[in-house]
């Protein structure tokens, strides 16, 4: 197989849309915001942060007047255009989790397993249909230099709960097969898989039924302090005044002086294939519908869909200078075209098989590779940013830290680490450009040289920080 032609001739028919926002009709949660309205609490952003926030809020203070205003639709950022992977980690990983909060590290595993469960039952007590499946995750080695230390990990991960196993070359291709497989780390109880969109669309229908206003295409232009109440403007007729603020802003520009420093907007690729045939799912195997990613530092994750489509998306994070977020860089060619021959690289058996979307999305890296958390005005206004790709679980437990804010007490929360400290912030320009250039191209140097860390790599490790999707 010529890999190059086979990867431009499967994207001649894609769409550049959503797969998940694509598939049907997407729903009307509510109109723009008209006229001025003061209620007890604005959210700002309709994902998964805000709407888990609003739910969360909602449910503990049935009497406030609750409003969340989103620019867009409900989903329609980093939320609906996701991979669908909800992971447990709430440290962007167990070694994360262990080298920067060790003596919360047992807390926040527990947290993390808690948090997905809860998750999952949410869902099915609120008849949410968006193909919810517990099925595990499988780290694939690629490369020989891959395996060293995965035995080592597995066991540490036991001790904190993981169902957690390594698998040689030939156990992991009896579960998916690929000629670049040479083992891999199983674990079964720590993932589930997720049709993203129609998990927020869910989430706002159970927001609505508790009595949320929801407000669509509403954007937000500032946000600022008038006393006893905090002052939401916006580009539309109407403005808001609410004791209360939280700005669920994800990727996008942050509404408060300081913040953006935080956080570095990174455009993630997706691809999504034609449903595949039951003779070529016999070819891969996968029965077990694992969700899958590498283990390079430079990784690509793929799933699953209901209607078994492979989803194949990640590998090149691209950052653009000023942290710009724009619809334009939603579809980058040389991406997808990448993506596409790291696919037949993987799958040859799968020649002949068409890609019907492509997408891309920003995603609110910080340097720790974690959410954090900040508050402004005296404590009226609260925020949870720096998910780095792992939001579609983590959002959740964000949205609890943030509904124990809502109350002057002591949040349950606060002891840990994660919670009160914020990462290193990002340097300004042209500095943030230049780092982050280095350390893609130091990152990929790493995957070819059997995972040598350069001396950039190494200053950046001893400082604590880095940068990831």
């Amino acid at each position: 197989m010529d890999v190059e032609r086979e990867a431009i001739r499967s994207l001649v028919a894609a769409r550049d849309g959503v797969y998940w926002l694509a598939e049907g009709v997407v729903p009307v949660f509510g109109s723009p915001l008209s006229d001025h309205q003061d209620v007890d609490l604005v959210i700002v952003g309709a994902g998964f942060l805000g709407l888990w926030s609003a739910i969360l809020i909602k449910e503990r203070f049935p009497e406030w007047e609750i409003v969340v205003v989103d620019g867009g639709r409900v989903g329609f950022g980093a939320s609906g255009r996701n991979g669908g992977f909800v992971d447990a980690s709430l440290t962007h990983g167990l070694e994360n989790g262990l080298g920067r909060w060790p003596e919360d590290i047992e807390e926040l595993e527990r947290l993390g397993g808690d948090n997905l469960t809860a998750l999952a039952e949410f869902i099915e007590r609120h008849s949410i249909d968006c193909d919810f499946e517990r099925s595990g995750s499988l780290d694939i080695a690629t490369e020989r230099w891959q395996l060293d230390g995965l035995e080592e990990y597995a066991e540490t991960a036991r001790r904190y709960g993981h169902d957690a196993g390594v698998l040689d070359r030939n156990g992991v291709q009896e579960l998916v097969r690929s000629p670049l497989y040479q083992g891999g780390l199983w674990t079964t109880n720590r993932t589930a898989l997720v049709n993203p969109a129609r998990l927020a669309w869910g989430l706002a229908r159970v927001a609505i039924e508790l009595g949320v206003t929801i407000h669509e295409g509403t954007v937000v232009t500032s946000v600022h302090d008038v006393g006893g109440m905090v002052e939401v403007d916006t580009a539309q007729s109407g403005s808001l005044r609410a004791a209360k603020v939280i700005l669920a802003t994800n990727a996008f520009p942050p509404l408060l002086s300081g913040v953006a420093s935080f956080i570095v907007p990174v455009y993630d690729y997706v691809l999504m294939t034609e449903p595949l045939s039951s003779s070529q799912l016999e070819e891969i195997g996968w029965r077990g519908r694992q969700g899958l990613s590498d283990l390079g530092n430079l990784f690509h994750y793929y799933r699953l869909t209901s209607d078994n489509r492979i989803l194949w998306g990640g590998y090149d994070a691209i950052y653009h200078y000023g942290s710009r977020v724009s619809t334009a860089y939603r579809l980058r060619s040389k991406t997808h075209l990448m993506l596409a021959r790291h696919f037949f690289e993987t799958f040859p058996m799968l020649e002949g098989i068409r890609f019907t979307h492509a997408w891309g999305g920003a995603i609110d890296t910080s340097t720790r590779f974690s959410m954090f958390f900040g508050s402004r005005y005296q404590g009226k206004v609260h925020y949870a940013l720096g998910f780095t790709g792992l939001g579609v679980g983590a959002t959740r437990f964000a949205a609890q830290v943030l509904c124990a804010r809502m109350e002057p007490k002591m949040s349950p929360f606060d002891h840990l680490g994660l919670v009160r400290t914020k990462p290193m912030p990002f340097p300004p320009e042209p500095l943030r450009s230049l780092a982050v250039a280095a350390t893609r191209r130091s990152l990929m140097r790493a995957d070819t040289h059997g995972g040598h860390r350069n001396l950039w790599l190494r200053t950046l490790d001893r400082l604590g920080v880095g940068f990831d999707s």
